[in-house]
């Protein structure tokens, strides 16, 4: 029996706590390879649950998907520099989204004569040697290291994971030349007891007593504050101490560029969701004496301007106070800053229960005549909603509205619980409808990735419902009886539908997917028209623009059907397939989605529609 470094690297990642590997192999892992077989060999079954993914970036969106369910990271094993390039955009989210993953790649051999096992005998050994392969990824790490002997691997991977777990948490890099993961050790290397016990996660600190005299002072005092948050909700337990806080000030709560559910629907503070067009900021930040921003992505943009041509920003008499849990300088981005009073580094829930308890019995007058006015205000906006989902009696295409309250109300009438239920929001234009119509409840039931880069969803469809088993999700412990995914078209294409939703099929995780289709890429469309609003692009359609998909577009659905020789359910709907088929939209809407939840559920298959909505 040989054991090698690849051995002992596996058995490692066991002992550490890591179960899942989302690999996509290459030349430089013959030494796993086998690793794998011996295993299977001696025990009957790998010691790890190993996750084949044809493409690299749907193996990292399905780590990301399982870290963010399971609160606890899983690995990804990448070939050389080709494979960490094919990382691609899933390497910005795992970062920007604050997701702990461990990455793994190996690199070419450094010999070429056969001086250790593994040395070079294939061509590409020569073309995949660059001389610095971590800094394709190296702004985007935590850590990067590479693994110089079998006897400091067990360090390295429990000080890598110790980084990845410590806020703001986020991906790590380890890499190895092959000759060192072929290299042969003696058993007793995997007979050492390798934990994380004196390699605890670093403790996120509270606000400092004068900061919590401050702002409860501050907050106390205020007659018209305003608190803005964009993922507080990634941590459970903010939760709830941001509904205790909120209802004691009467302290109205609106979400900007959200990636968590950060407080119900239903609380009556909350005012609303924007991911910062101009116009869409609420107007309470401008009247706003006192704003608390916390674990916000971006609380507002300094140069939007409202429809009366007014700065959406707060006043220059306003005291600001910004909380974060992970890095509230944002050292990696090249300009970031707001005109603060303070700047404190603290974890959201520790935080404001400091605050809470330091605002104690104190209440203002004021508390009193600011809950109606801003419990009026929820209720004006949740009027708004129901406005929006409602079906015109002409028709029309359909709205994302139309369709996120269609999913809504389906889930609902089938009674999958609250609990059981996951929805990964990746619609990019229709980003805080999604949020809106969607209407969670609960921490957890609605995510997005907390990056930029598109083709997260698809990938984290597979890998949270694997997540959702480990961390026994759902009502009965047994995983979500439901995940959605509601993406743009053009998101769907990112995501590699074909290596996504045959991972589905080959590991049986089966999701819903939505596809919101307007026909190509809205969004650079928006951004065109916010610089050159009346400029020679103003009247033209998508593909004119050459960001449109038609005039033939994909049929979507049939990808994902194709991807797995037909274990997919798929269909395409428009509100000209419901006048064909002599159905108002309205309910050959509800049909489909009705049958295509019925897939997911009972059937244990991947079901994919297809919603035309208005072309852009």
């Amino acid at each position: 029996m040989v054991l090698t470094t690849s051995s002992l690297f596996f058995h490692t990642l066991v002992q550490v706590g890591i179960d899942h590997v989302f690999v996509n192999w290459g030349t430089d892992h013959p030494a796993m390879l086998e690793e794998l077989e011996r295993q299977r060999a001696t025990y009957g079954a790998h010691t790890l649950t190993i996750v084949t993914s044809p493409n690299e970036m749907v193996a990292l969106s399905a780590a990301h998907g399982y870290a963010q369910v399971t609160g606890k990271p899983a690995a990804v094993i990448v070939h050389v520099e080709c494979g960490t390039q094919a990382l691609a955009g899933a390497v910005h989210n795992a970062d920007k989204g604050r997701v702990p993953v461990l990455i793994y790649a190996g690199a070419s051999p450094f010999t070429t004569e056969g001086e250790h096992r593994g040395s070079r005998n294939e061509w590409i050994h020569w073309m995949q040697d660059v001389h610095d392969q971590p800094a394709i990824v190296r702004q985007y790490m935590r850590y990067t290291a590479q693994i110089g002997s079998p006897e400091s691997l067990p360090h390295q991977v429990r000080r890598a994971l110790q980084i990845a777990t410590s806020d703001p948490k986020g991906p790590v890099y380890l890499w190895a030349r092959r000759e060192t993961m072929e290299q042969e050790i003696d058993a007793s290397l995997l007979e050492r007891p390798i934990t994380l016990a004196k390699w605890p996660t670093v403790q996120t600190p509270a606000l400092s007593p004068s900061a919590v005299r401050e702002i409860a002072d501050a907050l106390v005092g205020a007659t018209s504050p305003l608190l803005i948050t964009s993922h507080l909700g990634r941590n459970h337990g903010a939760v709830p101490v941001l509904v205790t806080l909120s209802h004691a000030l009467a302290l109205p709560v609106f979400v900007t560029c959200a990636s968590a559910t950060n407080l119900p629907t239903s609380h009556p503070f909350l005012v609303g969701f924007s991911y910062l067009n101009a116009g869409s900021q609420t107007p309470l930040l401008k009247s706003a004496d006192v704003v608390l921003v916390v674990d916000a992505e971006m609380a507002w943009i300094p140069m939007n301007k409202d429809k009366e041509g007014a700065y959406e920003r707060p006043s220059e008499t306003a005291r600001v106070y910004v909380i974060d849990s992970g890095d509230p300088l944002r050292r990696n981005i090249g300009m970031h800053h707001y005109d603060t009073d303070l700047v404190c580094h603290a974890d959201a829930a520790v935080a404001l229960t400091q605050i809470q308890e330091a605002i104690g019995t104190r209440v203002a007058n004021e508390f009193s005549r600011r809950t109606v006015r801003i419990q009026e205000m929820h209720r004006a906006w949740k009027a708004q909603l129901d406005t929006t989902e409602s079906f015109q009696v002409a028709p029309s295409p359909y709205t994302t509205p139309q369709i996120v309250s269609t999913l809504r109300k389906v889930i609902n009438a089938r009674g999958i619980a609250r609990e059981s239920t996951l929805i990964l929001n990746e619609s990019i234009s229709s980003y805080p409808q999604v949020w809106s119509h969607m209407q969670p409840e609960m921490a957890g039931e609605i995510l997005g990735s907390g990056g930029s880069s598109l083709g997260w969803a698809l990938g984290a469809g597979v890998g949270s419902v694997l997540g959702g088993r480990v961390a026994k999700k759902g009502k009965d412990n047994a995983g979500y009886e439901l995940v959605a995914a509601i993406v743009g078209d053009g998101t769907f294409l990112f995501g590699v539908p074909a290596s996504a939703f045959w991972m589905a099929m080959r590991y049986q995780t089966p999701f819903l997917t939505i596809v919101l289709n307007n026909g190509g890429w809205k969004t650079p469309k928006l951004s065109m028209l916010g610089i050159h609003p009346t400029g020679h692009g103003a009247g033209a359609v998508g593909d004119q623009l050459t960001v449109g998909f038609g005039p033939e577009c994909p049929d979507y659905s049939q990808i994902a059907v194709a991807a797995t020789n037909g274990w997919a359910w798929g269909r395409k709907i428009s509100v000209s397939v419901a006048i064909a088929t002599d159905k108002s939209a309205e309910v050959l809407l509800r049909e489909t989605i009705e049958e295509a939840v019925r897939v997911v559920v009972e059937e244990g298959r991947c079901a994919v529609v297809d919603c035309v909505l208005e072309s852009i």
